[in-house]
């Protein structure tokens, strides 16, 4: 298909022929059914009435992964590797339009002709993803690279863009212009395989604007997107815009836009700690980190939204020291991130960028993600309206032996993560004898009969499900088993 130069703010006419493939994609694509915010407010559902929570990671189109997409060099590798995650529980990708790392994978080639070989791309990577079932969280710009590589960019003034700087693009009529229409085209082209938008990824004031005008520009690009989403399929995706770090008002006053922004649906945040989490001692603090991080997220969210993390992991000892933790150990603290994050009322896993060589998960983190995946179904997440519970939960000698509560609850379900190590302990968690009947009380929970499930999240398994009683004073107690850690599904029981 030839490129198609943009008349400002138009989408491309296409050939018959090509607008016929596009139809027969739009008909294959609309059987993964879109998402929403499910009742509840905190998680997400199908349309077909299906809960959903994002269980995935960062990926990017040249990573090692997906790089045989490009000019079709190797579809069969990539549909394994795809199929490979699927296997494991993942049913989402957060991946970015362009990644221009390198020349030649930018989206639009000059800004307003869109490059044959990455629609080609997308076109491959939306097919085989509807295939086997998983969906893409799309951010529209790599602002990292973008940012390191301006001089090289199609936008550039100096490329033939329309943007004088990287200001530009929340300042200039012309390239906010621009960046509607590549919107527009997106949201037209590719189904609900495409599931939510990261509109901006790590928005900030070097990119134009101050938070209150970036604001008004974001409202005008997801107005846009929606308008042509109802146009082309008759539903509209859910909306967000992330921020680096966990805490937007520590960046020049993002709070409003990020957690409250009327037009958004969710919100992100990227869940770096210099500490913590870039250069972990432990496994136990970067889960603490996690959790404190996401009931923030979840106190500034207004309760109809979702809240969660989109991108963590060591990324400072990554990018800036070029070094990688022990495999092992990496494998325990992804671990750890991400149950902290699902237990303390995140939407889903969190989502690790991968930050290794190469750049990809290791298989003890995929295999992390399938039992997180597993144990999903214990809960009525559609109707789950979580707050934090951690201080509600009493265990006996917690401290004696160095347990951790992580835990969420309404009144009707609780989720409850235990994690038993000393902050502080270096390297990896050893094996414990387990400690045997060991008394546990959550209060909160409104009387009746609760069916908890008790999950083994290093094996991926249940061990077991057993039913008790909250009393009149909403205090529910029972006895477990604990070696390093152990999750809690609490339901109200049907019968």
């Amino acid at each position: 298909m030839a490129t198609q130069v943009l008349a400002e703010g138009s989408a491309p006419n296409l050939a018959p022929e090509a607008q016929a493939r596009e139809a027969q994609a739009r008909e294959a694509q609309a059987r993964l059914a879109p998402l929403r915010v499910a009742p509840g407010g905190r998680y997400f559902e199908t349309f077909e009435g299906e809960p959903f929570l994002f269980v995935g990671y960062n990926d990017a189109v040249s990573w090692p992964g997906l790089d045989g997409l490009f000019q079709r060099r190797d579809l069969p590798a990539v549909r394994a590797y795809l199929a490979n995650i699927a296997a494991h529980g993942v049913n989402c990708v957060r991946l970015m339009l362009e990644y221009v790392h390198f020349d030649g994978r930018y989206f639009e080639e000059p800004a307003g002709t869109f490059n044959p070989a990455m629609l080609q791309l997308w076109d491959d990577l939306f097919a085989m993803c509807e295939e086997l079932g998983l969906r893409v969280l799309l951010a529209p710009w790599d602002n990292f690279w973008m940012t390191r590589r301006w001089k090289f960019h199609p936008y550039n003034i100096n490329n033939g863009g329309p943007a004088k700087t990287r200001q530009s693009f929340f300042t200039d009529e012309k390239t906010i212009a621009c960046i509607e229409a590549r919107l527009r085209f997106v949201a037209g082209r590719w189904g609900s395989v495409l599931c939510a938008w990261d509109l901006f990824n790590e928005i900030y004031t070097n990119w134009g604007g101050t938070p209150a005008s970036q604001m008004k520009v974001l409202a005008r690009w997801s107005r846009a997107i929606r308008d042509e989403e109802q146009k082309v399929w008759g539903w509209t995706r859910p909306q967000s815009v992330s921020v680096f770090g966990p805490d937007p008002e520590s960046h020049g006053g993002y709070e409003e836009l990020i957690f409250r922004h009327p037009e958004l649906d969710f919100a992100t945040t990227h869940i770096y700690h210099p500490d913590a989490v870039d250069h972990p001692r432990d496994t136990i603090g970067p889960a603490l980190c996690m959790a404190h991080w996401t009931r923030f997220g979840l106190e500034k969210t207004p309760a109809e939204r979702p809240f969660m993390d989109t991108e963590h992991g060591p990324i400072a000892l990554f990018n800036n020291e070029k070094k990688y933790l022990p495999e092992e150990f990496d494998d325990e603290y992804e671990r750890h991130m991400m149950w902290a994050h699902l237990a303390s009322g995140g939407a889903g896993s969190g989502m690790r960028w991968p930050g290794r060589h190469p750049h990809v998960l290791t298989p003890g983190m995929l295999r992390a993600l399938a039992s997180l995946s597993g144990f999903l179904p214990s809960l009525d997440w559609r109707h789950f309206s979580p707050r934090p519970a951690g201080h509600e939960i009493e265990i006996a000698s917690q401290q004696e032996h160095d347990l951790h509560a992580f835990a969420s609850r309404d009144e009707g379900q609780a989720l409850v993560w235990l994690l038993r190590g000393a902050y502080g302990a270096r390297g990896v968690l050893p094996r414990r004898e387990p400690l045997r009947h060991l008394p546990l009380t959550i209060r909160g929970l409104k009387p009746g009969a609760y069916e908890v499930r008790a999950w083994d999240t290093s094996h991926g398994r249940e061990l077991n499900c057993r039913r008790f009683h909250s009393n009149c004073n909403r205090e529910l107690s029972l006895e477990l088993d604990l070696e390093n850690d152990l999750a809690l599904a609490i339901r109200a029981s049907s019968t």
